[in-house]
């Protein structure tokens, strides 16, 4: 702790770390930076380290919805455990599954892995749950939003009754409190921020424009104001593989991570956007998971996410472990609807800019301008003011013969 610079435990350390030395079940809320990641490992290696077991039987499990997340789990407990004998592996698609079972049969006392493989090895017998006593869910909500809450049940099941569980989200919805009252016994419930809390320390700036010129735009604001690193997000992989070809064509080194990407390719344009040979890195929502850069200057929103959620994880990446940092959204008229409840849910009020030449010229939607608010004695005036409504006389409509028909049987 003392070469990683750790003296004082953040909110989530403080409260979760004796829980868990306790072994008993946690459901936490926690945003990202905010130091959750120590949070589960300290105490899961005070364990292994404690119990000094040479055959290193399984004793962890660690499950966190991509394998960027899964890379970053994995070197905080490499740095936490650099004076401990604790055997480690990382499980994941996309690469060798044997070099995996390889390295599972030679024993080892953490696995952190993605769902989907995890459940491979289970199957074909490589992997073994019934040892292991401590099982973590990290990013839990995201991984019921990505469809995952079959594959955890099954993960669940497969592991020792007598095990704790610690289960990690950014929102507490029902969900995750369904899934915890599920499997869960009596947990510790731990909240240490909410939403708005986590963004109070980020400089949000809004800049309108219209969605045509936000190409264009985003290369203005990183060229003119020189950042040398910004993680721009965006909401389909076909909007990031065109972007990363106009910001290249601009002469900004750029690269992207989605979906349809090898995780070599992903993990290499990673490494070069954190040693700085590329400027600029666009990724969608759920490939930019586990992104961990203690100084990242600048994110950008090119276009919003789909939920309030999903936007502080946004900004999240920037301004981490109480340092500063700068959050820019590109506005145009199909975001404002967004923008409008982002504002509400986390109480905030952004100044909307316009940058010289790139003055938005799309209709602004109705409802945007709210109207000058009326006191109660004007509105008497205009309501005394205003002519009593005559009251409409009805025709008397003619009786047909079905009609008589209806009131006979009547």
């Amino acid at each position: 702790m003392e070469d990683l610079n750790y003296e004082t435990p953040t909110p989530i350390q403080k409260k979760s770390i004796p829980v868990a030395l306790k072994k008993k079940d946690i459901i936490a809320t926690a945003q990202s930076g905010s130091g959750k990641t120590a949070a589960f490992v300290l105490p899961i290696i005070d364990e292994i380290y404690n119990t000094n077991n040479q055959a290193h039987p399984l004793r962890a499990l660690i499950i966190a919805p991509t394998r960027e997340l899964v890379n970053q789990i994995n070197k905080a407990i490499e740095d936490f455990s650099k004076y401990i004998d604790i055997r480690k592996t990382v499980v994941f698609g996309g690469v060798s599954s044997k070099d995996q079972e390889r390295k599972i049969a030679k024993g080892v006392d953490i696995i952190v892995a993605t769902p989907g493989r995890l459940l491979e090895h289970i199957k074909n017998k490589t992997v073994n749950l019934s040892t292991v006593t401590t099982l973590v869910v990290d990013e839990v909500d995201t991984m019921l939003d990505m469809g995952f809450l079959e594959d955890i049940e099954k993960i669940f099941a497969n592991a020792s009754m007598n095990r704790q569980i610690m289960m990690f989200s950014a929102t507490l919805n029902q969900n995750v409190k369904k899934l915890a009252k599920e499997f869960l016994e009596t947990p510790s419930v731990i909240e240490v921020s909410n939403q708005r809390s986590s963004v109070d320390e980020i400089d949000q700036q809004v800049v309108t424009v219209d969605a045509a010129k936000k190409n264009e735009l985003l290369s203005y604001l990183i060229g003119s104001r020189n950042y040398s690193q910004v993680l721009v997000f965006v909401n389909t992989k076909k909007e990031a593989d065109g972007l990363v070809e106009h910001l290249e064509l601009d002469g900004l080194k750029a690269s992207c991570i989605h979906g349809d990407i090898r995780q070599t390719a992903r993990a290499k344009a990673l490494r070069k956007f954190k040693s700085g040979d590329i400027r600029v890195l666009v990724a969608t929502d759920i490939a930019a998971r586990g992104i961990d850069i203690q100084l990242l200057p600048v994110v950008v929103n090119y276009s919003l996410p789909e939920t309030v959620a999903d936007y502080t994880h946004r900004i999240g990446r920037t301004g981490r472990a109480g340092n500063t940092g700068i959050a820019i959204t590109l506005l145009s008229i199909k975001d404002y609807k967004m923008m409008m409840k982002i504002e509400k849910d986390l109480i905030l009020d952004l100044k909307k800019d316009i940058i010289e030449d790139f003055e938005p010229t799309e209709k602004k939607p109705r409802g945007m301008k709210p109207r000058p608010k009326q006191k109660l004695s004007q509105k008497k005036a205009v309501n005394k003011q205003a002519p009593a409504k005559q009251p409409t006389k009805k025709k008397k409509r003619k009786t047909t013969k079905r009609d008589s028909n209806r009131n006979f049987r009547k």
